[in-house]
């Protein structure tokens, strides 16, 4: 990790990222220390169920999130070196989608209903390159090309209702890409589509990837969708990093308790008619995280070193870490 870090070529670099909400029933402490970066032409998936947050420091990382509640406690966001907690308002939103983008897990919430989606891709090329209006359509429509969107010309004055769910994620990442940011973060992009669909716009993304040589975080809950996109995987729970690994060392041996469970939950075809492994009990309150490591009460193998000390991120191998006091047990049962 610090060898990553002391390269130039780091592209974002997470340090001890800590995010509080302030709500009615105390402070939720929704990211906890996070740490991990990302190269140019890397891929990094960020795993865990709902509520373990990943999606918050992706908006943390943007500078989008909603504040209040929301509110940045700590760490720092490295953007190729620079301190993007520091800058002011102006430099950050010049950054923002010129640089860095973001694809957003609900496209039809997410575009404007009123506005063509033609009209939507063309706004950006006005406001951050001054294009004109013929121009900026232009380039729209080769951006829907690009996206394989068919007879994009005909289509880009077309409303988000008019699309399908799949196309509707692909005008998505044009307009994620349209800029050719260094950088974009991926917050659920297939959970709304088929099997089918899925894959293609995973594919999409890679192609347009190696193509732009540009960092992807993918952030999501299925680990079947990463497993031939990712290089290296981060898993959250309860707002921190409890196992980091390259893609396969992760698939072949998981070192945390946590991994191993969200891979046995992974429907297979040798064990049809069986049924499926669900870990057991609930992520923790934010608001009352347990002593000890947070997933010690749905944990098959807590003992009482575990109620009452915090796990560090211990060093498994070159590039893995895992918060487990019993890392070495857990690679040894799989």
């Amino acid at each position: 990790m610090e060898h990553q870090r002391d390269q130039p070529v780091t592209l974002l670099d997470v340090r001890d990222l800590q995010v509080e909400f302030h709500t009615r029933d105390g402070v939720a402490k929704a990211v906890n220390g996070v740490n991990y970066s990302v190269d140019p032409g890397e891929t990094l998936a960020v795993l865990g169920e709902s509520g373990s947050g990943k999606s918050v420091t992706a908006q943390a990382v943007m500078g989008i999130l909603d504040s209040p509640p929301g509110r940045i406690t700590g760490g720092q966001v490295l953007f190729r070196g620079e301190d993007l907690l520091t800058m002011g308002a102006e430099t950050r939103r010049r950054i923002r989608g010129a640089k860095m983008s973001m694809i957003f897990q609900d496209a039809l919430s997410a575009l404007n209903p009123v506005m063509s989606v033609g009209a939507q891709l063309a706004e950006m090329y006005e406001v951050h390159d001054g294009m004109t209006r013929k121009d900026s359509r232009a380039k729209a429509v080769q951006l829907m090309d690009r996206v394989r969107i068919p007879a994009a010309k005909d289509r880009v004055g077309d409303y988000p209702h008019q699309f399908s769910g799949g196309m509707r994620q692909r005008i998505m990442i044009a307009m994620a890409l349209a800029l050719e940011p260094d950088l974009v973060i991926a917050d659920e992009p297939t959970t709304a589509l088929d099997v089918t669909v899925q894959a293609q716009v995973m594919d999409l993304l890679a192609e347009l990837q190696r193509e732009y040589n540009m960092g992807l975080i993918l952030i999501t809950h299925d680990l079947g969708v990463v497993a031939d996109v990712a290089d290296k995987i981060a898993v959250m729970y309860a707002g921190r990093i409890v196992e980091t690994a390259p893609v396969h060392e992760l698939y072949a041996a998981p070192a945390h308790p946590y991994t191993r469970g969200l891979l046995d939950s992974i429907p297979r075809l040798d064990q049809k008619g069986r049924q499926l492994y669900a870990i057991k009990g609930l992520p923790p309150n934010l608001t009352a995280i347990p002593p000890g490591c947070p997933f010690n009460p749905r944990c098959p193998m807590a003992q009482d070193i575990c109620r009452t000390d915090r796990p560090p991120l211990f060093a498994v191998a070159h590039g893995r870490a895992s918060a487990c006091h019993f890392w070495k047990e857990t690679l040894d049962e799989r």
